[in-house]
């Protein structure tokens, strides 16, 4: 349900990603070589994938078609609980406000870390109810359980970071090289790709 709506945003967006890539891939290369900075491979992509994450959060959060009721509940644990365990209801309003929101949570852990737990809290929460805000206002609802879920997925998120941090620790030299990192990234850029143009060729 959540990779659909992915898919349903991406292609909705890819026209103008493509223009956003190739500006930033061209913008970053000019800048390393004016520093004398050292191009690698892993660490771009991964700035260049945490701007597209924040850009497809905003388009998905921002889609009026989701929910054109309006409204607003303050009642913590009133709508999430109203949901069937296993329901497609369930996946997407609980597992989906949850599962959206844990690559911020661990984005805060990779730029920000944070030596205790409140900024990770502090900083989900105000862009959530930032989210329910404008959502409010474009004819979709305002839902606090939607900011105890962004919340509960951005603190997942953040552990996650702190667990693979704690288990590459311990990995041996070559696990932390560049190089290593680097051919995950190509390996993972490949399946993705096969993963778009199946999808696609399925549509068209």
């Amino acid at each position: 349900m959540v990779s659909s709506l992915i898919m349903k945003v991406f292609n909705n967006i890819w026209p103008m990603l493509v223009v956003f890539i190739v500006a930033i891939a061209f913008l970053r290369f000019f800048y390393l070589q004016n520093h004398r900075e050292r191009f690698c491979l892993h660490k771009e992509l991964s700035y260049l994938i945490s701007i597209i994450y924040i850009w497809l959060l905003f388009e998905i959060l921002t889609m009026t078609e989701l929910n054109g009721s309006g409204g607003m509940n303050l009642v913590p644990f009133v709508e999430m609980t109203r949901y069937e365990f296993g329901s497609t209801l369930f996946y997407y309003n609980v597992l989906g406000n949850i599962l959206i929101f844990l690559p911020f949570g661990y984005l805060i852990g990779v730029y920000v870390e944070p030596k205790k737990i409140w900024p990770v809290i502090i900083t989900t929460f105000f862009t959530s109810i930032v989210v329910e805000f404008v959502q409010l206002q474009i004819g979709r609802s305002f839902d606090i359980d939607d900011v105890i879920l962004n919340v509960v997925g951005g603190l997942i998120g953040y552990l996650l970071h702190i667990g693979l941090s704690a288990i590459n620790r311990h990995l041996p030299d070559i696990f932390k090289s560049d190089m290593f990192y680097n051919i995950v990234y190509i390996i993972l850029l490949v399946l993705f790709g096969i993963y778009i143009f199946g999808y696609w060729g399925v549509i068209f």
